[in-house]
């Protein structure tokens, strides 16, 4: 198993910028992947970007390149979303999440565990 605890939401004024911080314990050398999804209300959870455990490589959602960056400390177990620019329409729950698979980690289906969310507010 994977534990993992996000960290860094809150309250921003539109153009703004946070950090979110995602903690992995347990079984993490098992994690090939990690990433970030969002989930606004009324809305399905979307993908928002991902972080290879091994190699580093990246990849963000059109909805947010330019914008997000996504990096890791593999020392600490820790994945970080840095989201600089915020619109309001960034407003969601954001969700960190592991995968043990291989795969393009895109998709909710290609991760395993999930943290339990943390929320950003962008005020307009």
């Amino acid at each position: 198993q994977v534990q993992l605890v996000e960290s860094g939401g809150g309250l921003v004024q539109a153009g703004g910028s946070l950090r979110l911080s995602c903690v992995a314990s347990g079984r993490t050398f098992s994690v090939s992947a990690m990433g970030w999804f969002r989930q606004a209300p009324g809305r399905d959870r979307e993908f928002v970007a991902r972080i290879r455990w091994s190699g580093g490589s990246t990849y963000v959602a059109d909805s947010v390149k330019g914008r997000f960056t996504i990096s890791r400390d593999n020392a600490k177990n820790t994945v970080y979303l840095q989201m600089n620019s915020l619109k309001p329409e960034d407003t969601a729950v954001y969700y960190c999440a592991a995968s043990k698979q291989l795969g393009v980690f895109t998709l909710r289906r290609d991760y395993d565990y999930w943290g339990q969310g943390t929320q950003v507010t962008v005020s307009s």
